[in-house]
């Protein structure tokens, strides 16, 4: 198992969050990740947190806090310099 986790904040019928998913999947065959997907209209915390901003795309590493890199568009190179930081 992968110890870099990505979440991306979405919500149902959105195609940047689609957009947002597909782009990172196009990095797994290079990157060791595994992606989780997160409705925030099931959270109202996270409603209040990532409205207007979704998708957004957290990145998790163990024995790290969470790093928020980007929203709207995956930024490849936010995402790629994560994956090198502390390995």
């Amino acid at each position: 198992m992968s110890a870099t986790h990505f979440i991306v904040y979405s919500r149902s019928y959105c195609h940047l969050c689609e957009d947002m998913a597909n782009a990172l999947e196009a990095l797994r065959p290079d990157c060791d990740f595994n992606v989780e997907m997160i409705d925030v209209d099931a959270d109202e915390a996270l409603v209040a947190l990532y409205d207007e901003l979704v998708p957004v795309l957290v990145g998790k590493k163990e024995g790290q806090p969470p790093v928020q890199l980007c929203h709207y568009f995956l930024d490849v190179s936010a995402v790629k310099q994560f994956l090198l930081d502390g390995n």
